[in-house]
């Protein structure tokens, strides 16, 4: 066996080392490329901050009897750092005393002082119960507005920044939107004394049409009157108005609504019911969503809104608010 290379064969081992050495140099470049957008994608700080809705606790609170004043603690232990209170579920405390400005100051001076203990923010308040304010009665909505009015100043002794409202009322799309006009702007010059935005939520009925409460926020046009869009809250007519069970008969595009919504938002809801195998909502694509949201430009609180069945409360809250943080990472 000839042991010595003759000069052709040098140059063919040579050529084989080059491209040996940049290839390698290639792979491990491409490596290093890699791993770095991995790190990037991996330490991606969220566009929005974290909130929770009190909705999500409020079997815990209706029906197992926990304190509604235990809000602040658990949000803070479960990594909030903002509070979205649910009126409705201080009561009977308040109705019972009528809403009474003694009831109503008690209220907030004990949610001030448990939000102030555990170092979390008063973001709004959502208000249930008080009077439709789409209403065709002129006077009926008149009084469904000033019943507001005690919300209004409690949301500004808070130091929260606005009230979540709801715009049920008449059922023919004209009149509805002739009622919500006018009853917003009633409501929306009210709280502009006391530095408060008026919200609307997606929430039922001809209010979960995003064209139609567009359409009304331009009317209204007032700079303290908003919206707050909601993944989940597109049905605009159920099968069996009395059980919500039976499913809807009529929805909305949410993808088309929240879009539409956005343009005035000042709050939004990350509504969620349950979860695939690999953490993600069954029925809400939330990268899509949060893609909405940050082409709109929005970078305040994203609520988190538990209402499944499956998980309990508590993990469904952590399952949300884990979709939220990885879903984050992957928008543009």
């Amino acid at each position: 066996m000839n042991l010595f290379l003759n000069k052709s064969g040098v140059k063919l081992v040579l050529i084989f080392l080059i491209v040996g050495m940049y290839s390698c140099k290639e792979v491990k470049k491409e490596n290093i490329v890699e791993k770095n957008e991995d790190v990037v994608k991996a330490e991606k700080e969220p566009f929005f901050k974290l909130s929770l809705a009190q909705w999500s606790i409020h079997k815990m609170i209706k029906e197992d009897g926990v304190d509604p004043y235990t809000f602040a603690e658990k949000a803070k232990n479960m990594g909030f750092t903002g509070l979205e209170y649910v009126s409705q579920l201080y009561n009977p405390e308040l109705s019972e005393a009528n809403y009474s400005d003694e009831a109503m100051a008690n209220f907030v001076e004990k949610c001030n002082l448990e939000a102030k203990k555990h170092g979390v923010e008063n973001i709004l308040i959502m208000i249930d119960g008080q009077g439709n304010l789409a209403v065709s009665d002129s006077e009926e909505r008149k009084k469904a507005v000033e019943r507001h009015f005690k919300w209004v100043d409690a949301a500004a002794a808070m130091g929260c920044h606005a009230i979540r409202v709801n715009l049920a009322g008449s059922d023919v799309v004209e009149e509805w939107k002739k009622n919500s006009v006018d009853g917003l702007t009633k409501l929306a010059t009210y709280a502009k004394t006391k530095n408060i935005n008026v919200i609307v939520e997606n929430h039922g009925g001809l209010s979960s049409n995003g064209s139609l409460v567009a359409e009304v926020m331009e009317t209204v046009n007032m700079s303290n009157c908003g919206t707050l869009p909601d993944f989940g809250n597109f049905c605009i007519k159920r099968n069996n108005p009395k059980n919500y069970k039976e499913g809807c008969a009529e929805s909305y595009d949410k993808y088309v609504g929240v879009t539409e919504l956005m343009a005035r938002a000042k709050a939004v809801s990350a509504k969620s019911h349950d979860f695939d195998d690999k953490g993600n909502e069954t029925e809400i694509d939330y990268t899509k969503m949060l893609q909405i949201v940050k082409d709109a430009g929005y970078t305040g609180f994203i609520g988190v809104e538990y209402e499944g069945s499956i998980l309990g409360e508590e993990e469904g809250i952590k399952a949300t608010k884990d979709l939220l943080l990885k879903a984050s990472k992957e928008v543009q």
